[in-house]
C-alpha cells in the first residue's frame, strides 16, 4: 500500500509541475454553460463511485453545476477539496480542454500544540444513511492529495473525457499559486465554517482568491446556515456559519454577490443543532460572487 501511495504522490507532483506551467486552453472558454441534459448525463455516469452517488442525495450536483453555470474548457480551483467529490464533478463537466485544481491545507509535521477539540460534523441529511463505501475508517483518514490522485487515476483508467485534476497542498491564506492568476472559477463547498475553528485568516484567503480570479470570474461558496448573530462562533460545535456574516467577509475583499441558490434551503431547520432534531436536512445556502 505504501508503494501505491508513494506512486500516487509522485504523480501528483509531476502533474503540478506540468499543469501549473501550462497555458490555459482558450479555444473553448467562450462556450456556453452546459445544458441541464448534459449535466444530468455527467452525474449519471456509470463509473462514478457508490460513495459519490450517496453524497448526491444531499449535495444535489445537477442543481449545483447548473447554478455555477459550468462551462467546458475553463480553469477551476476547488478550495478545501478534501476527498474530491466536487473536484471530480468539476473535472467531468469542464472536460479535457480545461484544468481543475484541488487545494488542501498541508499537514503540520511538527505541531506545537494539540488541536482545539471540535465536535464531529453531524449528518447534513439524516434521512440518508451512508454506505460502507462512503465512510473512511475514523483512524485512517486519507490525505486529500492522495484522494485526488486516486480520482485522477480512475478517470484516466476509465477513459473519461475529463479535465486533469491537480492537487495543490497550500495554506488557506495563499491557496492558489501566482502562476495560476486569471482562473475562471473558485469553489469552496461546505467548509468555510471550518476556517473559524482552524484559525485561518479568512480576509487573507478571500483577498488571495480575488487576486487569482480573472475579471468576471466566479467564487462559489456553499455552507450550513447558522442563526442570525452567531457569525462563525459555532464553527466547531454546530458546524454552521451565519450567511450574512460570510457575505460581509467575502464582499470586503472586493467581490459582488450576483446570485443565491435556494435548492439546498430548508426553512424548517431551527439551525440550533449540529444534526437537526427532528431529523431533517440542514438549511444550507449557496452564494455566487463575481470579481468585477
Amino acid at each position: 500500500m505504501k508503494s501505491v501511495t508513494k506512486g500516487l504522490l509522485l504523480a501528483v507532483g509531476a502533474s503540478v509541475a506540468l499543469f501549473v506551467n501550462a497555458q490555459p486552453a482558450t479555444a473553448e472558454q467562450s462556450l456556453p454553460p452546459l445544458s441541464s441534459e448534459q449535466i444530468a448525463q455527467i452525474v449519471r455516469s456509470s463509473d462514478r463511485t457508490a460513495a459519490d452517488r450517496t453524497n448526491d442525495v444531499r449535495r444535489k450536483p445537477e442543481q449545483m453545476l447548473g447554478f455555477i453555470g459550468i462551462r467546458p474548457g475553463i480553469v477551476a480551483v476547488d478550495i478545501s477539496a478534501a476527498g474530491g467529490y466536487t473536484t471530480e464533478l468539476l473535472a467531468r463537466a469542464i472536460g479535457p480542454s480545461g484544468r481543475v485544481y484541488g487545494q488542501s491545507r498541508p499537514r503540520d509535521p511538527n505541531p506545537t500544540a494539540p488541536p482545539t477539540p471540535v465536535m464531529p460534523e453531524g449528518n447534513s441529511n439524516p434521512a440518508t444513511v451512508p454506505t460502507a463505501a462512503s465512510a473512511a475508517p475514523a483512524d485512517a483518514p486519507r490525505q486529500s492529495t492522495v484522494a485526488l490522485a486516486e480520482r485522477e487515476s480512475s478517470l484516466r483508467s476509465n477513459g473519461v473525457q475529463a479535465a486533469p485534476i491537480v492537487a495543490l497542498s497550500r495554506p488557506f491564506e495563499d491557496p492558489i499559486p501566482a502562476e495560476l492568476a486569471g482562473v475562471d472559477l473558485v469553489t469552496l463547498m461546505f467548509n468555510y465554517h471550518d476556517l473559524g475553528h482552524l484559525g485561518v485568516d479568512r480576509a487573507a484567503m478571500n483577498k488571495a482568491v480575488f487576486g487569482a480570479l480573472k475579471s468576471g470570474g466566479f467564487y462559489i461558496i456553499a455552507d450550513h446556515s447558522g442563526r442570525p448573530g452567531t457569525g462563525i462562533s459555532e464553527s466547531g460545535t454546530l458546524h454552521r456559519v451565519e450567511e450574512a456574516f460570510l457575505r460581509k467577509e467575502v464582499e470586503a475583499a472586493g467581490f459582488k454577490l450576483v446570485d443565491e441558490g435556494d435548492f439546498l434551503r430548508n426553512p424548517n431547520d431551527p439551525r440550533d443543532k449540529n444534526t437537526p432534531d427532528p431529523p431533517q436536512p440542514k438549511d444550507e445556502f449557496v452564494l455566487k460572487f463575481v470579481k468585477p
